[in-house]
């Protein structure tokens, strides 16, 4: 017998649980994609992307992952040969740098040890010593989905301007744009990129790019881009097509429509508090199963933590049996520990998008019971820490 019968509970760093309406909105029949109400409706999606986004200049969508836009992003900006610095806080991170590396950049690495992002010092540091301006670009995740770290992307482009340099800053923004504060042009970025399939809450299958007149300017000389990773037909099209280099990807626009009139309604900032809140409730249960035993918060500082998903570390091979009774005994799946060593010491809790306090507490409830079932050392009372916290927010 097992308790998982009934909706199942995804609460993993994406694919993100969609709203109903979401899913509502696909049920139709395919549409005419030549005029009419689907090009309406396309252009209705830019404006909101932009105010996600904090941005007032140019956005473009790919039929895409996030690695996707990684490689759109990077064509657009460089030539072949050009260096780029990496800020490398997680797995992604790495990965994202062996993406400029494989397209023929030269990467250099300034990394940490996943538990805090890269001190700002340390880029103007290296910056400083580039004085021929070799260093194209700056590539950094806002958060690493899989460390969890997320980055002050405003105190990197304060390093960048402090010593005079020109790199454009690229912030991979997949799990923290509609989850954690990010305001492009407030904070300097040049190029920021997203995916669908997080707090954007569409299923996974969309790439979002947006850069400002820094980037375009960079798109100039750049020697790299093919037809279809081009933004420039994308972001200025002439013709329809031209959106996607090709046939729209008709459902995914209407689901990302209905997505983003969530988010309108709801507001910004009301969402960013909410993970906000939910987010700091699980480290309240974290913080306190963690008085007995090995389970502690994979990123040390609290104002350096992801509001959109949380890194645990548990002790090996204890956060991989409590991922796997969570999932067979009660329906509830947790992310695995990506990039950690060793990862079946890790696992990771989702808690971005269409989520709110009764799955966020009903999410530690079930491991609250598989921590004891599992006779997993801890100290008891997780999820009464974690109900104080959301009752004193």
């Amino acid at each position: 017998m097992t308790l998982s019968h009934g909706r199942p509970y995804l609460a993993i760093p994406g694919p993100s649980v969609m709203p109903d309406r979401v899913l509502a909105a696909m049920q139709r029949p395919a549409p005419n994609i030549y005029t009419g109400a689907l090009h309406e409706m396309t252009e209705t999606l830019f404006p909101d992307l932009r105010r996600v986004a904090g941005t007032a200049h140019h956005a473009a969508i790919y039929i895409s992952n996030g690695h996707g836009v990684w490689e759109a992003a990077l064509l657009n900006l460089l030539a072949r040969g050009d260096r780029v610095l990496a800020l490398v806080t997680g797995h992604f991170g790495r990965t994202f740098a062996a993406t400029a590396r494989a397209l023929g950049a030269e990467v250099e690495l300034i990394e940490t040890d996943g538990a805090g992002p890269v001190d700002p010092a340390r880029l103007e540091d290296r910056l400083r010593s580039d004085p021929g301006h070799e260093i194209r670009a700056v590539i950094a995740c806002h958060v690493d989905t899989a460390s969890t770290a997320r980055a002050d992307m405003a105190a990197y482009r304060t390093a960048i301007d402090a010593c005079g340099h020109p790199a454009v800053l690229v912030a991979d923004c997949i799990a923290s744009m509609g989850c954690d504060r990010f305001e492009m042009d407030a904070m300097g970025v040049d190029v920021a990129i997203t995916a669908s399939q997080k707090g954007l809450m569409t299923p996974p299958g969309l790439g979002f790019l947006f850069f400002n007149e820094r980037a375009a300017e960079a798109r100039k000389r750049a020697d790299m881009v093919t037809p279809y990773w081009d933004w420039t037909p994308r972001a200025t099209p002439d013709l329809y097509y031209q959106y996607f280099a090709g046939t729209a990807p008709t459902h995914h626009l209407y689901a990302l429509r209905a997505a983003l009139d969530l988010i309108v309604e709801e507001g910004l900032e009301n969402i960013w508090q909410r993970h906000a809140r939910l987010a700091e409730a699980i480290w309240a249960a974290v913080a306190q199963w963690g008085r007995e035993g090995e389970m502690r918060l994979g990123v040390r500082v609290a104002g350096e933590r992801s509001h959109a998903v949380t890194s645990i570390h548990l002790g090996a091979p204890d956060a991989d049996r409590l991922r796997a009774w969570c999932e067979a005994e009660t329906g509830v799946t947790f992310g695995i520990g990506l990039g950690r060593t060793p990862p079946e010491g890790w696992f990771r809790i989702g808690h971005m998008g269409h989520v709110n306090a009764h799955m966020v507490l009903g999410a530690l409830g079930v491991i609250e019971a598989g921590l004891a079932a599992l006779a997993i050392p801890h100290a008891s009372g997780g999820v009464t820490a974690a109900a104080r916290a959301l009752a004193a927010a």
